[in-house]
Order: C-alpha cells, then structure tokens, then sequence
C-alpha cells in the first residue's frame, strides 16, 4: 500500500493570528481554532494547514504529512528507515515518522483506531 499524497503541512509560529491572518490572505478558512493558539485551515478540498503557536525560544518549523489510509495495513520497503512506527496521537489519528536519505523527517498520518 502506498501513501496517497499530501494530507497537511504542520506549522509551527511565534505568533499564531498573524499566522492565520496571512493564510487567509491567501484563500484559507478557519477550520477551527483551538483555545491554545492553533487551529486547521483549508482551501478548498486540498491539504490543510495547521498552526500553532511555539515560546520564542523555538524555532518555528514545518513539516509535510503525507496521508496512509491505514496503519495495520500500510507497508513500507525496507529501505526506509522509520524513525518511530505507528502511535495514537492526542489528536486522534496514528502517525508514523520516517527520515528520508537526507536526514529530513516525514511524517505520514492514518484514521485512528476505532
């Protein structure tokens, strides 16, 4: 089984309205937004865009979820290496990460478990 392209990209931000205010410069709805500064953007039926807010001691970063329909089925070639396999996330999906051969990290993501 393959992944099935882009679900998200993960941004994290100093300051999460003017954030959000930029992305829906560009397009994007407000999905929703959580009481912690983050929330979901979309356009349209693509990936969507999740923000959220890091201290200014941390670098704000991003990271590319690639969407897998599901995790008990899903299969990689060997040649890839996985950085942590298949967990539950507070957010109710499973995700996995993997390195890619120039050290960048991919996370790919699956429906929770039911």
């Amino acid at each position: 089984m393959a992944t099935e392209g882009i679900e998200a990209v993960f941004l994290t931000t100093h300051n999460w309205g003017k954030a959000a205010h930029f992305f829906q410069g560009l397009g994007y709805e407000l999905e929703f937004e959580t009481d912690h500064n983050s929330g979901r953007l979309r356009n349209g039926e693509g990936p969507y865009v999740f923000i959220a807010e890091v201290p200014e001691d941390q670098e704000p970063r991003t990271r590319i979820v690639l969407k897998v329909a599901d995790a008990e089925s899903f299969r990689l070639d060997p040649a890839v290496e996985v950085v942590t396999p298949f967990q539950d996330t507070h957010y109710g999906t499973q995700e996995m990460t993997v390195r890619d051969p120039d050290g960048r990290l991919w996370s790919l993501q699956a429906p929770g478990k039911h």
